[in-house]
């Protein structure tokens, strides 16, 4: 749940999901700060998770699972037969996440539904509610090209 929330938030690409540590986030109280330093484009990005239908309880829940003994900072870990083991997530598995939860959902065509579908929806949450184009590329991390 965590990665579809910081994945939608912030249109991240599967591999930013994969890199992205404890030390990347900063819970300010009632939002999360997420720096995604390392990107496809080269240009570092910063989006604010905010406390809509507890996703910060969430967040703070999954990081209270964190082992002590992990010797490595990677947000995500597999969770196995009740606890988080020290074994970060890989690129393959958190890319299964959406067709995961639409096979719950019970939704149709779920191989359809790729780690791509968090970048697709956050695009398209955005333009439902009214941003225009160059806001959605700038927050995807896309070059905008002003042909002023």
């Amino acid at each position: 749940m965590v990665g579809l929330i910081l994945g939608i938030a912030g249109a991240c690409r599967t591999d930013e999901l994969v890199n992205l540590t404890v030390d990347d986030i900063e819970d300010v109280g009632s939002s999360l700060i997420v720096k995604i330093p390392n990107t496809k484009t080269k240009i570092p990005r910063i989006f604010v998770v905010t406390d809509v239908g507890n996703m910060l309880e969430l967040f703070r829940k999954y990081l209270s699972l964190r082992p002590p003994h992990v010797n490595h900072k990677r947000l995500f870990l597999y969770y196995k037969a009740g606890k988080c083991s020290s074994q970060p997530v890989g690129k393959n598995t958190m890319g299964k996440i959406p067709s995961v939860v639409g096979s719950y959902l019970k939704l149709p065509d779920v191989a359809c539904y790729t780690g791509h579908c968090l970048r697709r929806s956050s695009a398209t949450l955005l333009a439902d509610a009214g941003v225009d184009i160059t806001t959605i590329k700038r927050h995807a991390g896309l070059e905008i090209n002003d042909s002023r």
